[in-house]
């Protein structure tokens, strides 16, 4: 059902969109960088597990069905938006999505929701997997959607699993970071505004037709 040379191909085209700057990846180094390895590992896992959602709706046909519905785009445009417009200011106003005090510290089950929400909730995640993941399916190797989940778990995993990585890494200039907290003023400044650059992108998705 997966030949080799097709799945070398997914695997690296996957990579590239993974480790490519992003408000999922930011949001997890920026857990790394103040929480830990466990809060970027849990925040890792939740988007991992928004790109399943994703491929599930993709599947099952939902995106296909938000994609022909003005209303229904728009209204998913709008609440993933908003939602990443409110995460960066946040992180403007409050200055503490990059934080070392413990009283702004978030529980990991917040961590959790937050790092999925982030994903699930942008539409652009469940366009592209709409797009990109039967680039590589065919009917002739089977069931349509199995070889679309299968591609979109393959996908979610190594989202989880490389931004981990990237959220623990961080994790280490965390120490240099405490002496230094202008620089950590910059990335709370530099993440806000990236939040706010992909909200505004995305409120300003044109519904294909």
């Amino acid at each position: 059902m997966f030949p080799h040379d097709v799945l070398f191909a997914y695997i690296a085209a996957c990579l590239v969109v993974v480790i490519a700057p992003g408000p999922d990846n930011i949001l997890a180094i920026s857990r790394g960088l103040s929480q830990g390895k466990a809060a970027a590992t849990l925040s890792s896992i939740g988007a991992g597990l928004g790109i399943m959602c994703h491929t599930v709706a993709a599947a099952l046909g939902l995106s296909l069905v938000i994609q022909a519905s003005p209303v229904a785009f728009w209204a998913v445009k709008a609440v993933g938006g908003l939602y990443l417009l409110w995460l960066g200011y946040k992180a403007l106003a409050s200055r503490n999505l990059i934080s070392f005090e413990p009283s702004a510290h978030q529980s990991l089950r917040k961590v959790f929701l937050t790092g999925w929400l982030s994903n699930v909730l942008n539409p652009k995640p469940g366009l592209f997997v709409l797009a990109f993941l039967p680039q590589f399916v065919s009917a002739s190797r089977g069931p349509v959607a199995v070889q679309m989940l299968v591609y979109g778990a393959i996908f979610a995993v190594l989202t989880a699993l490389i931004f981990t990585v990237l959220g623990s890494f961080a994790f280490k200039l965390s120490a240099w970071l405490r002496r230094h907290p202008r620089v950590g003023t910059g990335l709370n400044l530099g993440a806000g505004l990236t939040f706010i650059a992909a909200g505004l992108s995305v409120l300003a998705l044109k519904q294909r037709t």
